[in-house]
């Protein structure tokens, strides 16, 4: 690493990862650089299961130059608080405008043709107070990008012809933010601000804010987006950072030469510090109920304290949010999953500009009731005031400060790299908000134990000052009041006199809760195991028998203290019928709500779990320091061998699962897909045969005898990768088969689906979305062609991290293909692939009688309406029952069909799925397998 600042005022933190054999190396001359050779293509793997496909393995390396992309990333001082009061979006908005070519490269969206074609990639974002930049790119060319790039504040175009292009792309980011909830909260809170502080400013901006309003007013955008890049894209509100496989003294020779160029204005940076205090008087009397999007009740209590980033060596909202987001035992969470009244919390700050800025910090109680926790949501809110008003009274304790001190500190000083475009960002950020001697770690150490700084914020979390927002789809028709930009409907009444006296009082504290015990999944042991195997490219299998198999690989490469460990339980009997598929869910569901609490210890001292209901079968992932990884494991076995559910737990998951069918079955891009694959994937059961099925009469008895069944007859697969040794990794398989004692299948269960094989013509599916209120539609072209291609040099990329390897592997044993050197075989052929070949297999599939399907699910936009007009019935937030029990989450019994728009004229339309798909033939089991 090597700090610099330029004479302009910009600041730069240059980062070198040559290795020491790597150091000696002369660098590449710039006029050796560009072949001419290079292809252009798509970065995007082809493969829907796996987005590893696009990295090589350790073996790879030996016969290609692999090497990790450099990366840089430029953060500005500047973000939406600074946009001015009649130009709502304009930060965003010149964020977007810059990347619109530049005096020395005018090639609009150049920059981004550059990349791509040399294997890179870039993105910006516009937070309330900053402005980020960030690209990475195969090192050869980093010179080259950085000139480019730099342009965007050294002399960009920004044109007046791009202007009204630009404002579409941002009009159709806030188009598509709008159906989010998370999106719509933070509008609606935003709003309760007092006049003239900048959180309640309209920071996306659209079409209405950037052109419509402008030009009704006689405003020049495009001069206002001028005056505001000169103000604000200045070197002195800038930080750098840089990472490629590159010596020092390069970087700062190119860094030096190009970035001197950015302009200083020499004006002082915006201060919004002394606005502190966002509301007049926070109203403690006051309840908003919101109606959601999503079918979900949620509650949030939120407070806005003092800025705490001048306190992140002690961090206290981190120690505070560790407390009320706990889920063990006497925690908050468990005391609600105990009423069935909650399924999850989230306590603490995102550290989002909008949660942590110069003028305020917001603190943040988020809870996902069930509901009866909605019928119950005072009781839920007096338990959550208990507990912080037990924490205030305790004060901060040492001993839990440093256990979380401890599991961060192991954390940092054994973390994996993260990808350089990750790393670089969220450094040059770092470079705005910490002294130099903390750029690398002020973000996650906690330094000091300092109870007065803790207990200052910890004691304004009071009923006084807190905000409440009750979420929920009972609300519709009961909120007759509409937030300006969302449309987000709301009301606000008085807190009933009974809580408000209550909480305004010395109410009694809550004996369930208590302060957690101490964590036993905390690793204490770092030791680098010694192996007793000889050292491999690949995974190898050290069990295979008729109960499973196993695939090990001990690390040899990131040496770190961790491991990976991954396992798929196949039975085949989950794909008998959708019932089935559902009572999985709710077995999955539910497994993990029981593990919740004894296994939450693991989680926070950074052991990693997750159990998700696969088409086959379950799978089982785990990560962290291998120290305590067994003893995780272990407890995952047991509460799967000994499974079973209360008929109140039960109940919550039956209503939660309903409303998680149906948000898939409203969201456009989720449906195309339940669409597309109903068609091309043999016996395949839709969402919509899911939600069918869930509203049938299921009860506890049908879960328990699914469940026995699911225990009594298994494949287990598994792969273990890390610092365990080949006996330790025998042990995981052997817990399975003596905890769970199941039988063998009588034949090995399949991994896969069939394909349809789609005839030789374009066929399309076109169906209305099932959600009045969303206004974006997702078109899908699929090509049916059994091949899998990608750039050589995308697949020459170097793996930053032990989880990538894992991830490639993983792949292969969950397919049972097992060719792990895959992508040393996919480079050699494409090494032989001519251009002539390439363009010819692509004319191939692009003519008349090409395998070619097309999904659309056509939204309720305007343009929309002459397609599926106003009368058609949908499913929408504000539907009643039409004749059906659909409880309260719409009807979505039915896929609504529509008719090909005249340039699709000619394509096959498809209006019965199953009628379809009956007369196709089916390919076989497809895998490559060599």
């Amino acid at each position: 690493f090597r700090y610099i600042e330029l004479s302009n005022g910009l600041k730069a933190l240059l980062i070198s990862d040559l290795t020491q054999s790597e150091s000696n190396r002369e660098p590449v001359a710039k006029e050796e650089e560009d072949s001419g050779e290079e292809e252009d293509g798509d970065s995007e793997s082809t493969n829907e299961d796996s987005n590893c496909v696009n990295k090589c393995s350790e073996g790879v390396k030996k016969n290609c130059s692999s090497e990790k992309q450099s990366a840089a990333a430029l953060c500005i001082s500047v973000g939406s608080f600074s946009d001015p009061a009649d130009l709502p979006g304009l930060a965003h908005f010149l964020e977007h405008m810059v990347f619109m070519g530049s005096e020395k490269y005018p090639a609009e969206n150049g920059f981004d043709a550059f990349l791509k074609k040399h294997g890179g990639s870039d993105n910006a974002s516009t937070d309330c107070e900053r402005t980020i930049f960030k690209f990475d790119v195969q090192r050869k060319y980093l010179r080259e990008a950085l000139d480019r790039w730099a342009q965007f504040f050294i002399g960009p175009l920004m044109i007046p012809d791009a202007v009204d292009r630009e404002v579409e792309a941002v009009d159709s980011e806030y188009q598509m933010a709008q159906p989010l909830d998370s999106n719509r909260k933070e509008m609606l809170f935003g709003g309760l601000a007092k006049a003239g502080h900048p959180m309640s400013k309209f920071f996306w901006g659209n079409a209405q804010t950037l052109k419509n309003e402008p030009r009704e007013k006689n405003i020049d955008t495009y001069e206002r987006l001028r005056e505001f890049w000169r103000r604000y894209y200045s070197a002195h509100y800038m930080t750098l950072a840089v990472q490629s496989k590159e010596t020092l003294d390069n970087l700062e020779e190119w860094v030096r030469e190009i970035c001197i160029k950015i302009p200083n204005n020499g004006q002082p940076r915006a201060d919004f510090s002394d606005l502190q205090d966002p509301f007049d008087t926070p109203d403690f009397n006051k309840l908003y109920r919101v109606v959601p999007v999503r079918k979900i009740h949620a509650l949030t209590i939120s407070w806005a304290l003092p800025p705490q980033g001048k306190h992140y060596r002690v961090k206290p909202l981190h120690y505070i949010s560790w407390l009320i987001g706990h889920e063990g035992a006497g925690c908050v969470l468990s005391l609600l999953r105990k009423k069935c009244w909650a399924l999850a919390l989230f306590g603490g700050n995102s550290e989002s500009g909008f949660d942590q800025n110069t003028t305020y910090s917001i603190f943040s109680v988020s809870i996902t009731l069930s509901d009866e926790g909605f019928q119950n949501f005072f009781q839920v809110i007096h338990i959550v005031f208990q507990y912080l008003k037990m924490l205030q009274s305790v004060g901060p304790q040492q001993r839990i400060y440093e256990e979380i001190q401890k599991i961060e500190a192991n954390e940092f000083h054994y973390q994996e790299q993260m990808e350089p475009i990750e790393f670089v960002a969220n450094i040059c950020e770092n470079m705005q908000l910490f002294p130099k001697e903390d750029f690398l770690r002020g973000d996650q150490l906690m330094f000091e134990y300092n109870p007065e700084v803790i207990s200052a914020p910890l004691t304004l979390l009071t009923p006084a000052t807190a905000n409440i927002l009750l979420l929920s789809p009972e609300h519709d028709g009961h909120c007759p009041l509409n937030e300006k930009w969302f449309g987000t409907q709301y009301s606000v009444e008085d807190i009933p006199e009974e809580y408000r006296d209550l909480w305004a009082g010395d109410f009694p504290l809550n004996p369930d809760l208590h302060l957690p015990a101490e964590n036993r999944f905390i690793a204490t042991d770092f030791t680098l195991k010694t192996s007793d195997c000889p050292d491999t490219d690949f995974p190898v299998k050290i069990i295979d028998n008729e109960r499973g198999r196993l695939w090990f690989r001990k690390d040899n490469k990131f040496k770190i203290p961790k491991a990976y460990a991954r396992f798929q339980l196949l039975a085949p009997f989950i794909q008998e019928s959708s019932k089935n598929l559902v009572l999985f869910d709710l077995f999955v569901n539910i497994l993990a709500h029981n593990l919740a609490e004894p296994a939450y210890d693991a989680d926070v001292a950074q052991l990693e779990y997750m159990l998700f209901p696969g088409d086959h079968g379950l799978f089982i992932r785990l990560k962290g320091f291998n120290h305590k990884l067994p003893l995780l494991l272990n407890l995952i076995v047991d509460h799967l061998a000994n499974f079973s559910t209360a008929p109140n737990v039960f109940s919550m998951y039956i209503e939660q699962l309903k409303k998680t069918y149906y948000i898939i079955l409203i969201k456009p891009d989720r449906l195309g897909r339940d669409v597309r694959l109903q068609i091309l994937e043999h016996h395949r059961w839709s969402v919509m045969q899911k939600y069918e099925a869930i509203m049938a009469d299921l009860g506890v008895t049908d879960l328990m005898d699914f469940v026995n069944r699911f225990k009594a007859e298994l494949f287990v697969e598994g792969l273990i990768q890390g610092n365990f040794t080949s006996a330790e990794s025998k042990e995981f398989l052997q817990y399975f088969i003596e905890k769970l004692q199941y039988n063998a299948p009588p034949a090995e269960p399949p991994v896969l689906f069939r394909v349809m094989e789609l005839p030789q013509t374009h066929h399309l599916c076109k169906v209305q979305s099932l959600n009045k209120a969303d206004t974006n539609s997702e078109v899908t072209v699929y090509y049916q062609v059994m091949v899998m291609t990608a750039l050589i040099k995308l697949k020459e990329c170097e793996d930053t991290q032990l989880g990538e390897e894992v991830d490639r592997n993983w792949f292969e044993v969950v397919t049972q293909q097992y060719v792990f050197d895959r992508l040393n075989k996919e480079i050699e052929v494409l090494k032989n692939v001519t251009k002539d070949e390439l363009v010819s297999f692509f004319m191939e599939h692009r003519h008349a009688s090409s395998r070619k399907l097309s999904i659309h699910v056509v939204g309720f936009g305007e343009k929309e309406k002459e397609t599926h007009g106003d009368d058609q019935s949908s499913s929408s937030p504000e539907s009643q029952d039409t004749g059906r029990k659909t409880s309260s989450y719409g009807d979505v019994s039915e896929l609504i069909f529509l008719p090909a728009s005249p340039v699709l004229a000619k394509a096959s339309r498809i209006t019965d799925i199953r009628a379809f798909t009956s007369s196709l033939n089916l390919h076989p089991y497809h895998k490559i397998l060599q």
